[in-house]
């Protein structure tokens, strides 16, 4: 029976995902069929820690926090859990080899958007590291299935590709972060004095992210080169987006690409990856 409740916490990390993010799901869909439970997996687990800190709002957000971290050690510890997206999360952790430390990163940096409304470059680099680049690498973990020499060398790339993602996450959810959250993620910066001038200079910085983690998608191994080349274009045609967005609308709304434009996106990336011009 063991079997037919790991099913449904697998089917649950994939609805979760589908339910929250359709670029992501799409880029997963593109990824050999092996390895898409487990990056399902990953984001279920990614996605209910960031619930608690940006989204449950009037509830006890440091002790919810605090439990689920505690559930996660005990999953893992166990090998099961009546949270179904732990349990699916704790089979990926030790198929895969996925570190105490990656997963304590990343929930060390859910935890500074509890404490934190204003980010020092320090702590900009720190919030990063866990709630972008570590997932990245539990990802690299997965698409390398336990080959820790192409791990470390495809390391660096992968943290810089995340971080890409998160920084164009940051510049498309200014208006929500700092209207309704009261956050500001860009260290030094004055929302009230935001304009093009500051808003070029990070899109320079997430634009040298983009370049290396371009480079480490090419040297993947083919069963994940495709979806996460999807995922990257589907962030650099948002990056695009915005950069030809006045900082004053940024400020306003959220920057968008419609659900049919997404799907154009993957059709012409599935082109450019069949005649290899990735």
């Amino acid at each position: 029976m063991k079997l037919l409740f790991d099913n449904l916490s697998k089917d649950i990390s994939k609805r979760t995902t589908r339910a929250y993010s359709t670029s992501f799901s799409l880029g997963i869909r593109f990824l050999s069929k092996k390895i898409q439970q487990p990056i399902y997996n990953i984001y279920g687990f990614v996605r209910l820690a960031d619930e608690i800190v940006d989204s449950f709002h009037g509830f006890e957000k440091q002790e919810l926090l605090n439990e689920f971290r505690a559930n996660t050690k005990l999953a893992i510890k166990r090998k099961i859990s009546l949270n179904p997206i732990l349990n699916a999360f704790q089979e990926t952790v030790h198929k895969f080899n996925i570190t105490d430390d990656l997963i304590d990163t990343f929930l060390n940096s859910m935890e500074m958007d509890l404490e934190q409304n204003e980010y020092t470059q320090e702590d900009y680099e720190l919030y990063i590291l866990g709630s972008a680049e570590v997932v990245g690498l539990m990802c690299l973990k997965v698409f390398l299935n336990g080959d820790e020499s192409e791990y470390e060398r495809l390391k660096p790339e992968a943290m810089s590709l995340g971080s890409a993602f998160q920084k164009i996450n940051f510049l498309r959810d200014l208006q929500a972060d700092f209207n309704e959250l009261d956050r500001t993620y860009f260290p030094g910066v004055d929302m009230s004095k935001f304009n093009d001038t500051i808003k070029k200079e990070i899109e320079e910085d997430i634009e040298k992210d983009f370049s290396k983690g371009l480079e480490g998608i090419k040297k993947l191994p083919k069963k994940a080169r495709f979806g996460t080349y999807m995922a990257y274009i589907y962030y650099y045609k948002l990056f695009l987006k915005i950069k030809n967005t006045r900082a004053e609308s940024i400020l306003l709304e959220r920057v968008r690409i419609p659900n049919n434009k997404k799907y154009m996106l993957f059709v012409s990336s599935l082109v450019r990856h069949k005649l290899n011009l990735i």
